[in-house]
């Protein structure tokens, strides 16, 4: 278990990368073959604005990667952190860890960009995206994804877990990112089984309807166990779901300029 953690520890950045591009091109074949909705739309150039926000994303995640090190390193002479306090088998502490990795830097963070009206405003982006696809999971405004990451670290600090406990996070929460967003469709005697447990693309499918009170659930990425535990998991048929925002002008859900001044525009309304 621990060289199986060490692994994804000395992960180097074109492995990371490979992954991403990897899980990928999967939810591409997947969508192409099993398509939840049958979009007429040119799925390169949504892909192209999509990729932007990744670009992005990764350049502030650069950014942030420099402030981990350093937390991980300060974590590890100071011994805070729960794991420091428990003495359980590593793959119990694992869990653990990931649990509260999701809780607060996937359920928290993401229960509060709903919630903050200016938080909101820099979430919406997400939302705008009316032909959600694999690559809508990589669109998020710079200032969505850097209140993702001050989240992540603190849960770094409170779990004081090492940096294999956290990059095997990462790795997962790739593929859960592009599979849950991917226009696919799963058998139901699948995709409700796995719900009990799992974020599926049916469950995130209702987080990405329209309008309210449908945009305000299944806050999850990979567990569903806290939406269930706090009121906030739904489960229909993913074929009533209308993507994009009933405040927004959806018909510019592609144009880079309005996306990225979205927070900035006081004319948006918020319903907060």
């Amino acid at each position: 278990m621990e060289s199986f953690l060490n692994f994804f520890e000395a992960m180097p950045t074109w492995q990371r990368a490979a992954w991403v591009i990897l899980c990928l091109m999967v939810c591409w074949i997947l969508e192409g073959n099993f398509p939840l909705f049958r979009f007429s739309y040119n799925k390169w150039k949504h892909a192209k604005v999509n990729f932007v926000f990744l670009a992005t994303t990764m350049i502030i995640n650069s950014i942030f990667g420099i402030a981990t090190v350093g937390i991980f390193e300060w974590v590890g002479r100071s011994h805070i952190g729960l794991i420091y306090f428990i003495d359980l088998p590593i793959w119990a502490e694992l869990l653990i860890c990931i649990l509260i990795f999701e809780l607060m830097a996937q359920y928290l963070v993401h229960f509060l960009l709903h919630r903050v009206k200016w938080m909101w405003k820099f979430h919406m982006i997400h939302h705008s995206d009316t032909h959600l696809d694999a690559t809508s999971g990589t669109r998020h405004h710079p200032g969505d994804f850097a209140m993702r990451e001050v989240f992540a670290l603190a849960a770094v600090i409170i779990t004081g877990a090492p940096a294999g406990y956290y990059f095997f996070y990462r790795i997962c929460t790739v593929f859960f990112t592009y599979f849950t967003h991917a226009n696919i469709t799963l058998p139901l005697w699948i995709d409700k089984p796995l719900s009990y447990i799992f974020i599926t693309p049916n469950v995130h499918k209702f987080h990405h309807h329209f309008e309210r009170p449908w945009t305000d659930t299944n806050f999850g990425n990979i567990f569903s166990i806290w939406d269930r535990l706090f009121g906030t998991f739904v489960y229909d048929d993913p074929k009533k779901i209308h993507y994009g925002l009933d405040v927004l002008d959806n018909k510019r859900d592609e144009d880079l300029s309005y996306q990225f001044k979205l927070p900035f525009d006081k004319s948006v309304k918020t319903d907060y």
